[in-house]
């Protein structure tokens, strides 16, 4: 009698402790801390203005412009595999003294289903600021390219630029572009407004579906687009009448572009260009974006979420605050986390971080100084991010005794 009492007193202790457990609810585990590695980069003194894309079979290319003194600028670019080597040594895709080497307007890369290399770059067209967006296609891993062909139409010269790519299918590329009205006095600021054109390119880099998507827009902020299961969504910063220049998104659906609208009304006017465009990126129906906004004198780093393409936008997340933040951002998703990569600059000097939040934004996992820069101001231009499976890659430009340097980083998983 003595032991079963014994028994049912142990059991009885153990069932309370099973119910305390129960009722105290677990404290959610830490997230675990990735570390960032250097990345040796290709291309010398005078690389600069990178691109970088991850590719479905795993590999990342990276491209860039080589603006050497008594030289001609060279768009450049390399592969980096799976087995973490460079491929081979840097393929020339185009050289020439009209190719034109801008901090912010800068070359990009697309790759089709098909698995064709796709490349935007920058052309002079006449004197001053007046340029070309120019498009070319690879069938044989950038080896070789074809003719290249203008983006933007007309015959007057003008400024066009900040461009983005995205597939559109098996064999065809999509592309946006700001397109400004012919320039009436040389070098000086173009007459009228600047717009937001599109097109798709097939095979032949034949036209289709050429589209004003907006006929006002900021005059020199990047543009960025990617794919999602409804359509590609392309991202911009706005300009009404009155100079506020609020970030806008609308995607390609049916043939037509949708209605812009706001990520989010932070409501900055500005009466000159911020020279400051969103990033974009998808994964699946959701979409992050990140931006730079002084709305109210308070330059922010903001990163807001959509979980339906890009239809609605949550309010966004205060990445970064304060007089030292610079924007330029670029961003990455995929099912584990969002990453937001910014530079920030104060007296020590100028900064790069990266910051990853959960999938929903809820909260923030880590934040990290990826690398502290030797020179200041826009020189550094824009940071790339990519992922593949093994975590995230970063790329960005140093300047070194006045001299452009590529560099890069990587944060394995």
């Amino acid at each position: 009698m003595h032991a079963a009492r014994t028994l049912l007193c142990l059991a009885s202790i153990l069932a309370l402790a099973a119910c305390q457990r129960d009722a105290t609810p677990e404290r959610a585990a830490a997230p675990q801390a990735y570390t960032v590695q250097p990345w040796a980069l290709p291309g010398g003194a005078g690389a600069a203005q990178p691109e970088l894309i991850a590719t479905p079979e795993g590999h990342l290319l990276l491209a860039w412009i080589s603006s050497v003194e008594g030289r001609r600028n060279a768009l450049q670019f390399s592969e980096f595999g799976r087995d973490d080597r460079w491929q081979s040594a840097p393929r020339t895709i185009v050289v020439g003294n009209s190719l034109m080497a801008n901090w912010a307007n800068t070359p990009h890369l697309g790759r089709s289903d098909d698995g064709a290399l796709w490349v935007q770059w920058l052309q002079q067209a006449g004197e001053g600021r007046a340029a070309d967006v120019m498009l070319a296609r690879s069938v044989d891993g950038g080896f070789s390219w074809s003719n290249p062909v203008r983006l933007n139409t007309g015959t007057l010269p003008a400024e066009h630029g900040f461009a983005s790519l995205w597939a559109a299918g098996a064999d065809r590329i999509g592309a946006a572009w700001l397109s400004g009205t012919p320039m009436q006095h040389g070098d000086a600021e173009h007459d009228g407004s600047t717009s937001l054109q599109a097109a798709l390119f097939d095979r032949n880099l034949a036209r289709s579906d050429a589209q004003v998507v907006d006929p006002l827009t900021c005059d020199c902020c990047q543009t960025d687009a990617a794919v999602t299961p409804r359509g590609a969504l392309l991202v911009y910063r706005g300009r009404t009448p009155d100079d506020v220049r609020d970030i806008l998104a609308t995607r390609f659906e049916n043939g037509a572009w949708r209605q812009p609208q706001p990520v989010h009304a932070d409501g900055w006017t500005m009466h000159a260009c911020p020279v400051n465009g969103p990033a974009l990126a998808t994964h699946g129906n959701a979409a992050v974006v990140a931006w730079y906004t002084a709305a109210q004198d308070r330059p922010a780093v903001l990163l807001a979420l959509s979980d339906d393409a890009g239809d609605h936008f949550a309010a966004p997340v205060t990445v970064d605050s304060g007089d030292a933040v610079q924007g330029r951002v670029a961003v990455a998703l995929d099912a584990r986390q969002a990453w937001v990569a910014w530079f920030r600059e104060d007296a020590g000097g100028q900064s790069l971080w990266l910051a990853r939040y959960a999938p929903d934004l809820s909260r923030e996992l880590q934040r990290v100084e990826v690398a502290k820069l030797a020179g200041r101001g826009r020189g550094a231009g824009f940071p790339q991010l990519a992922l593949r499976g093994d975590g995230a890659w970063l790329a960005w430009t140093d300047m070194v005794d006045g001299v452009p340097q590529l560099r890069g980083a990587h944060i394995p998983y």
